[in-house]
């Protein structure tokens, strides 16, 4: 790859003919997603337009590809496509063209010429118990990883391998797998966990970073404005939480009414995320609203905390019991409204009428 004079932003959409119309909606959805007030959108938009491309190095390690599969993803023609186009991707040994010395070669040509400048993005965890198990032109994870982060200005880790370790760091842990932040401690690190993320949360981190700078992050460096709330608290099946309607198995009467996956082993009661609001497949559906609980992957040590079909109540790891008294508490005062409402229920089932939570709601 050679190093180009790089287009601003707003000069590259109007090459791609994306109108000034189309990309204020984007903004506008963007500052609905980072949970700011829609009157920022002109300022998103404003700082976008004038933002110089910077230079990205994308470095995967101990990964599956999931995270970049997720962000190739998103769905096209989209706004979202040309945010990641318009940054300027040096290095993806995935995505580039280059391989062998020219694939090293252009990082190290873009390392040199956005010195302290380049953001620099890892998926996937690295292995210390023989940093040989996971290597890169014959350089190990570990060794690329120090050299590369020395000169970015901020490092995002994408996907919960990175952030947190993710499934290489499972129990056992045969190669001694560590998160980014594990390594390196002088560089402003922001995680973005997801296994894999959404593909917005990415690009809006990104954008983010090009508009206002570094976000504000929560205790495990995720950003606020994506990893504020649980699934829970957003979930259009929270009512039936609440009323104390679980579905007991994957096929019962329960399920097929899309009642609460609580007793299924759902993990949105203690899992942060924004699945709920800012879905999959342009904004189409997510894995609670396919009918499946929640794993709980953008949380650390997911993997290992308990059978995923078990519910929260069965203790299985620390987060769990830290939430366990809370999500027992709300699950008594659901299961208390629903006695309230089992002969209104009863009357229903004989009359053949279908109930929803808000019904119950009404009649309670």
């Amino acid at each position: 790859m050679t190093m180009v004079n790089k287009p601003m932003l707003g000069d590259l959409m109007r090459d791609h003919g994306v109108s000034r119309r189309g990309f204020l909606k984007y903004c506008a959805t963007l500052a609905s997603a980072m949970a700011l007030p829609p009157m920022m959108a002109p300022r998103i938009a404003h700082a976008l337009e004038n933002a110089p491309r910077p230079s990205v190095i994308w470095l995967s390690f101990q990964e599956c590809t999931g995270c970049t599969e997720a962000i190739t993803r998103s769905h096209s023609p989209s706004i979202e496509d040309l945010i990641f186009n318009a940054i300027s991707l040096d290095y993806h040994h995935t995505l580039q063209a280059a391989s062998g010395d020219a694939a090293e070669h252009a990082r190290e040509e873009a390392m040199k010429e956005h010195w302290g400048k380049y953001v620099l993005i890892v998926d996937g965890s690295i292995p210390l118990e023989n940093p040989e198990y996971s290597c890169i032109a014959g350089i190990s994870n570990l060794d690329m990883l120090k050299e590369t982060a020395e000169g970015a200005a901020a490092i995002v880790s994408v996907g919960t391998c990175a952030a947190f370790g993710g499934i290489p760091h499972a129990d056992p842990n045969p190669t001694g797998a560590v998160a980014v932040s594990d390594i390196i401690k002088d560089k402003p690190i922001i995680n973005v966990p997801g296994c894999p993320p959404i593909p917005i949360v990415m690009t809006g981190v990104l954008a983010h970073f090009l508009t206002f700078g570094l976000p504000e992050l929560d205790e495990l460096n995720r950003p606020k404005a994506f990893y504020g709330e649980t699934i829970h608290d957003r979930c259009y099946r929270r009512p039936f939480y609440d009323k104390g309607l679980f579905a007991e198995t994957f096929d019962d009467q329960g399920a097929r009414e899309g009642w609460c996956l609580y007793k299924l082993g759902c993990k949105g009661p203690t899992t942060k995320s924004v699945c709920a609001t800012v879905k999959w497949n342009d904004h189409t559906s997510f894995p609670i609203e396919a009918g499946h609980p929640c794993l709980g992957c953008t949380e650390p040590d997911f993997w290992d905390n308990g059978g995923f079909y078990k519910p929260l109540s069965a203790p299985a790891g620390d987060y769990r019991k830290l939430a366990q008294a809370a999500v027992g508490a709300g699950a008594a005062l659901g299961v208390g409204s629903a006695v309230l409402n089992r002969m209104g229920k009863s009357k229903a089932a004989a009359n053949h009428e279908t109930v929803d939570a808000h019904d119950l709601e009404k009649k309670s």
